[in-house]
């Protein structure tokens, strides 16, 4: 018998695996920081509370921080004993650009909601949902098998759900709440149904595991293993926000709290085209010719929708401009469709140029949507109007703000925004999607409307006298016409602008202007390999 106690002792202890810590810290400090946080809230005074906000900020530089140690090579843990090569968790080029992106932009999303932790949302429960959300984030890109994909993808949604509805008694908040939360667990569910599809045709979850195996898949299977590809793409469809699954974005911004809009307009963005380019390019790349005309199509179709509808949203002024953004970001989601697809037609990676797209995007769409959370302060509608003669008022922030929206049309002084958009067409170009390129320079143009009209706005001479808003004025917000007189119109009083906002505002000015000078920052991963 002792011969067969110690095979199997032995055969215990193979299954016993030791953790890389270093190579999960970023995601795992985020979560230990989101329990800190959920506890000191019980224990803090009310007047103490807004030290919960500079826990978050050092728990999101200590997260960004341990990032360092994996910016070279790659790491994997939790692999499969019997295929060390398959892992559940890696850390590679592409994990570690997204960590970076999705941490630094949850950090931006805290400095721009530190003041109004203090003002309008629940401190402690704003500060842990958003580090919980950030945690998954993080956790994705790592992710290498459809468990710990789907597991990372929710662990980022559902404190995102409570987030936007966080501005309790507000109409506009709870709507955009249900709606997202509906619109994300339809997506869910297709893309848990996609998953157990391909599972039954592979036998396996591991990514790695699924490419070989869906290349070989047994005729009886064939139906089942390609109808699952297609469900796991629509739901990530939903997640990217492509068109016809964006309908939610748009009353989604407007709704939530703005430091959460700008959340969901770059973290959210990276977790869905993050598990996209897993799924596709890592698990899928047997049925390229399943998801790359979808891809394509879905690009064309997402691009135009949303420039379209941004282009209306400009042609009348009162709009909101969250509104605008939330269009422009759709339009944006578009642009950066376009290289994955073009993997499927090139047979090599090309969704570099989606990561290098993502770079810029999320620098300065963070950067838009702080300046709009500064002119919100003092003019709570933040309509396209409010910000005539912004450059009288706040010379520098004009100036951010137009350099954001050049960026965003790919316009110098803007030059980031222009060689990214030069990547991603060249991407389309390389794989013989002309269409698709002369698609996106169509929209391209379109695009130049809605970001020069709103440019020429900031630097138009103030209005000296401005209609009542009465009809317009949300819930709780005084009205213009409240107290007004026959005598003279009294200005507004220029408010002060919190230390961190100007923070947010002057980081991602900065390196945005960095990345305009030394473009090859970014455009690096347009051409390497991620994989």
């Amino acid at each position: 018998m002792t011969p067969d106690v110690t095979t199997a002792a032995a055969g215990t202890a193979s299954l016993v695996q030791s953790v890389d810590w270093v190579a999960i810290a970023p995601p795992l400090i985020a979560a230990a920081v989101a329990l800190v946080v959920l506890l000191a809230d019980l224990f803090l005074p009310p007047a103490r509370k807004p030290l919960l906000g500079w826990i978050t900020l050092a728990g999101l530089v200590a997260a960004l921080a341990a990032l360092v140690p994996l910016r070279t090579g790659s790491r994997s843990t939790f692999c499969l004993t019997a295929n060390p090569d398959a892992c559940s968790y890696t850390v590679d080029q592409f994990a570690f650009v997204i960590q970076a992106l999705v941490l630094g932009g949850a950090l931006l999303t805290a400095l721009l909601a530190m003041k109004d932790t203090e003002e309008k949302l629940p401190a402690g429960e704003f500060w842990f949902l958003l580090l919980s959300s950030a945690a998954g984030a993080a956790l994705l890109p790592a992710a290498r098998d459809l468990a710990t994909l789907v597991v990372a993808l929710e662990v980022a949604s559902l404190p995102a759900f409570a987030l936007v509805g966080l501005k309790r008694g507000d109409r506009l908040s709870s709507e955009a709440a249900l709606k997202f939360f509906l619109s994300s667990v339809t997506a869910t569910a297709v893309m848990l149904l996609g998953v157990s599809f391909v599972y039954a045709a592979t036998g396996t979850l591991h990514l790695t595991e699924i490419a070989t195996k869906l290349a070989d898949v047994p005729g009886q299977l064939g139906t089942v293993a390609e109808t699952g590809v297609v469900l796991t793409l629509v739901g990530f469809a939903f997640k990217t926000a492509a068109a016809p699954f964006h309908f939610w974005v748009p009353d989604t911004y407007v709704g939530a709290p703005l430091p959460v809009a700008a959340y969901l307009s770059v973290v959210g963005k990276a977790v869905g085209f993050s598990g996209l380019i897993l799924v596709t390019v890592v698990a899928f790349p047997a049925y390229a010719d399943v998801w790359g005309p979808a891809l394509a199509v879905l690009a064309a179709l997402t691009m135009t929708i949303g420039n379209a509808a941004a282009v209306r949203q400009a042609a009348a002024r009162a709009h909101s401009a969250v509104r605008l953004l939330a269009w422009s970001s759709v339009g944006q989601a578009g642009y950066l469709l376009v290289p994955i697809a073009a993997a499927a037609y090139s047979g090599d990676n090309k969704v570099g140029a989606t990561v290098a797209y993502a770079l810029m995007y999320a620098v300065v769409n963070l950067g838009a949507f702080a300046v709009a959370a500064l002119v919100a302060r003092g003019k709570p509608l933040n309509r396209l109007t409010d910000y005539r003669g912004l450059y009288a008022e706040r010379p520098l922030a004009a100036l951010a703000l137009a350099f954001f929206l050049l960026c965003l049309a790919g316009l110098p002084p803007g030059i980031i925004g222009l060689f990214a958009k030069v990547a991603v067409f060249s991407a389309a170009v390389d794989a013989g999607l002309g269409w698709l390129a002369v698609v996106m320079a169509v929209n391209v143009v379109v695009a130049l409307y809605y970001y020069l009209r709103w440019t020429a706005i900031l630097f138009r001479a103030p209005e000296t006298a401005e209609e009542p808003e009465t009809a317009d004025a949300p819930a709780g917000e005084p009205s213009a016409a409240v107290g007004a007189s026959s005598g003279p119109v009294a200005q507004p009083v220029r408010s002060r602008v919190p230390a961190p906002l100007v923070v947010a505002v002057a980081l991602t000015a900065t390196v945005g202007v960095v990345l305009s000078g030394l473009p090859q920052l970014a455009l690096h991963f347009a051409s390497v390999t991620l994989f």
